[in-house]
C-alpha cells in the first residue's frame, strides 16, 4: 500500500503527532526527511504558508507549495485555498531565533516530487488507488491522489447511472477509490469511477421483482421517468405527474431484462428530501483491471472499459 496519502490522511496519526509536538520531533523529521502534515493557518501576501505546530510556526515559502508555482503552470489560487486546511511537506531547514525559538523552513513541494518520483511514476492504467475529493465542477470531480497531486474524474466517468453534476454523486472531503486510466508523459493521471461500482448483474442481484425499494429520480421525459436504483443501475418508470428530476421516490420493480438491460418499474411515490449520504458500495476497491464488462454476456449491446489499450 502506498505511503502517499491524500492531504488530511496523516494528521491525525501517531507518529504525525509524535513529531510535530515539539522541537526534537522536528529535528527527527528534518535528518529523516519523513513528510509531516500540519495545518495552514495564514497564507501572506508574498503567498507564503504559514504552518502552525502550536508551539512555533513554520513557513512554507510561495515557490514550495507546490510543483509548477515557480514555472506558472500551477495557479496561486492552490495556495490560497489550503488556508486552514491540512498539507503535507518536508523540513528543509530549521532557524535558530535570537530569542530561541525555532522557525522551521517546510517545502510542500519536496514532498510532492517524492510522491511523483516513488508513487506516480509506477503507475499503470487499471491500477486502482485511493483518493480524496478537493472540489467539483459541472464538468467533473478533483481528488487528491497523494500530497495534494490532483487529478480529474469527468463526469460521465463517475457512474454509469447519469448524473447532472458532481455533487449528486460526491462531496468535499470524502475518500473513494478510483481507476487509472491515463498517465500522460508529465505524470498527470486520469481516473475513473464507474467500474469500481459494478456490472449491470452485480447491481440487479441485490433489487428483485416485486420489491418496492427507494430511488432516486434523474431525469422527466414524455416517455417515462429514469430512476436510479444505485449508482449503476437505472430503470424506467411509467410517466407520472407531479414527479420532478432530484426526488426521492418508493418505486415498484415491474420486471428485469438482463439481455436488454432494462428495468421496469412504477412510481408508487414521489417526495423532496436530501438523497441519502450512504457511503459508496464498491465491488472492487483495490488490486488492478485489465477489462471490464458492465453489461450482461447475453446482452448484444457492450458497455466496457479495456485498460491495457488505453
Amino acid at each position: 500500500m502506498t505511503n502517499y496519502w491524500p492531504e488530511g490522511w496523516l494528521i491525525n496519526t501517531a507518529q504525525n503527532h509524535s513529531l510535530c509536538q515539539g522541537p526534537l520531533g522536528l529535528w527527527e523529521a528534518y535528518h529523516t526527511q519523513t513528510i509531516l502534515e500540519a495545518r495552514v493557518c495564514l497564507c501572506t501576501q508574498e503567498h507564503d504558508l504559514i504552518v502552525d505546530f502550536g508551539f512555533c510556526k513554520g513557513i512554507i515559502p510561495r515557490c514550495e507549495g507546490a510543483i509548477g508555482i515557480r514555472e506558472g503552470c500551477t495557479r496561486d489560487i492552490a495556495l490560497l485555498s489550503r488556508v486552514s486546511k491540512p498539507v503535507c511537506f518536508v523540513v528543509e531547514s530549521i532557524r535558530q531565533n535570537p530569542d530561541g525559538s525555532i522557525t522551521p523552513m517546510l517545502s510542500r513541494k519536496a514532498a510532492q516530487m517524492r510522491c511523483r518520483e516513488e508513487y506516480i511514476q509506477s503507475f499503470r492504467c487499471g491500477d486502482i488507488i485511493p483518493a480524496r475529493v478537493t472540489h467539483l465542477e459541472p464538468f467533473g470531480c478533483f481528488v487528491d491522489i497523494g500530497c495534494g497531486i490532483p487529478s480529474l474524474i469527468p463526469i460521465d466517468c463517475i457512474s454509469v447511472s447519469r448524473i447532472s453534476h458532481p455533487s449528486d454523486r460526491f462531496h468535499v472531503g470524502q475518500d473513494i477509490r478510483a481507476v487509472i486510466t491515463n498517465v500522460d508523459e508529465n505524470l498527470r493521471v486520469s481516473l475513473s469511477h464507474k467500474e469500481l461500482l459494478g456490472t449491470w448483474q452485480e447491481n440487479a442481484a441485490c433489487f428483485a421483482v416485486g420489491q418496492t425499494v427507494s430511488a432516486t429520480v434523474r431525469s422527466v421525459e414524455n416517455y417515462g421517468i429514469f430512476v436510479e436504483l444505485a449508482p449503476n443501475l437505472a430503470g424506467l418508470a411509467e410517466p407520472k405527474e407531479g414527479v420532478t428530476a432530484g426526488q426521492q421516490a418508493s418505486v415498484y420493480i415491474k420486471n428485469m431484462v438482463p439481455d436488454k438491460m432494462k428495468i421496469k418499474l412504477i412510481i408508487i411515490d414521489s417526495f423532496d428530501a436530501p438523497p441519502s449520504a450512504a457511503p459508496f458500495h464498491y465491488f472492487i476497491d483495490s488490486g488492478h483491471l485489465d477489462h471490464w464488462l458492465y453489461s450482461p454476456e447475453c446482452c448484444k449491446k457492450k458497455v466496457e472499459t479495456t485498460f491495457s489499450g488505453l
